[in-house]
């Protein structure tokens, strides 16, 4: 029997890759990718063990957790599930599915250059010789859209005196967190997830674990000015490098920091 394949099954797989990549994409821009990712493997080991390989005892239970699986999705992934219909339902929802095409090509990431990195880095050090508490973080591979509606978005041109000026103890800003996104201050005064990492030294503060806690649910780099003691800290994949001097600071940022640029 000859196989037949025609416009429409070239339109259905087209299709079904396309929900399956957007599906992809609000993951990663919720940073639900890794337990997205953990789903996906634990269908395939059930495929292999119940289809494949025909385990009967393991394939019986493969299907009982199966059976319960669609409400462990809902519970688990409630919030997501909930901004993606809204989002759906938007302009912003319409956007997206419209760019979709624009957004499959990898953007072109640029080494932060010198003067980028210097208003940064000199007002960290004017901070921490005043005492003046920050938090500021650099966006890089996965987007932070979610932290910044957190906040009030300012969009404006990186300044060392604007930094100063929004973490400024008296600013209404100040408590929060400043996202650096597109070679921009995109926001300020944002909410971040806090880590709860028992590892984490005592004496390091609620910003700390916060810095902490963005750097473990993303791959975003913060940089935390302590209030009390004015050190410098930068938290990076889960980890921290603490009491950095201003070289220090300027050539973890070159190294390690892609601001992504549109």
């Amino acid at each position: 029997m000859p196989f037949d394949f025609g416009l429409k099954d070239l339109i259905d797989i087209f299709s079904v890759a396309m929900i399956l990549f957007y599906i992809y994409r609000v993951m990663k821009e919720s940073r639900s990718l890794n337990v997205f990712v953990g789903v996906m493997l634990f269908l395939l080991m059930w495929l292999i063990v119940s289809q494949v390989l025909e385990m009967r005892l393991l394939g019986a239970i493969f299907n009982k957790l199966i059976s319960v699986g669609v409400i462990a999705l809902i519970v688990i992934f409630q919030e997501d599930i909930r901004k993606f219909l809204f989002d759906l339902g938007t302009q912003k929802g319409f956007r997206r599915i419209v760019g979709f095409f624009k957004s499959t090509q990898k953007s072109e990431k640029n080494k932060i250059d010198k003067e980028t990195i210097m208003p940064i880095v000199m007002a960290c050090m004017s901070m921490s010789k005043k005492y003046v508490g920050a938090l500021i973080v650099f966006e890089r591979g996965v987007p932070l859209n979610d932290i910044v509606d957190t906040g009030d978005i300012i969009d404006a041109r990186i300044n060392q005196r604007l930094i100063e000026n929004i973490f400024f103890k008296n600013s209404p800003l100040h408590d929060g967190a400043m996202i650096i996104s597109n070679w921009r201050i995109k926001a300020a005064g944002c909410i971040l997830p806090v880590s709860h990492n028992l590892d984490i030294p005592k004496e390091l503060g609620l910003r700390h674990r916060a810095a902490m806690g963005i750097s473990q649910a993303s791959d975003a780099i913060a940089i935390v000015v302590s209030e009390e003691t004015g050190r410098i800290s930068v938290a990076m994949k889960g980890k921290f490098k603490l009491r950095l001097s201003a070289e220090e600071l300027e050539s973890i940022l070159t190294q390690e920091t892609d601001i992504r640029k549109s």
